[in-house]
């Protein structure tokens, strides 16, 4: 009976350590991030923090060999020419710019960034409209 439960109980180690191996493949690694926020006449502390931990569930979703380091609200920074037109292009009534920096391991992310490399002010557009949600609705550099 005894071999039964030890045996039962390597199978189950067995199971967990690949359930966390396959969790950990296919995300960033957001575990060390540094989250700049300056003054704000619009939002609380807390309502940016939120909108950043859109940003960080989408990069440990979707950038895989990639380690987010800061992330940064700069309230005069994202009142340029192009918070208008996102403003339009997503029929949204607020516009938030986030920046980042990330460093991208050898394999590259996805293929489609550079490897070994750090990127810095790399643009997340989250919009509002009326007292709805934040949706995270492009990343990038404009």
């Amino acid at each position: 009976m005894q071999k039964k439960a030890v045996f039962a109980a390597g199978i189950l180690l067995a199971a967990a350590v690949a359930l966390l191996v396959f969790m950990r493949q296919g995300g960033g690694d957001t575990s060390h991030v540094r989250r700049v926020i300056g003054d704000s006449d619009l939002y609380t502390e807390r309502e940016i923090e939120k909108m950043m931990d859109i940003v960080e569930k989408k990069f440990r979703r979707d950038f895989s060999g990639c380690t987010l380091t800061e992330l940064v609200y700069d309230e005069t920074s994202f009142g340029n020419q192009h918070s208008q037109a996102w403003a339009e292009q997503y029929e949204a009534d607020r516009i938030v710019v986030i920046t980042s920096s990330f460093e991208v391991d050898g394999s590259g992310g996805d293929g489609s960034l550079n490897p070994n490399s750090t990127y810095r002010n790399w643009e997340w557009i989250l919009s509002q409209t009326g007292s709805g949600a934040w949706i995270l609705r492009d990343w990038g550099y404009a």
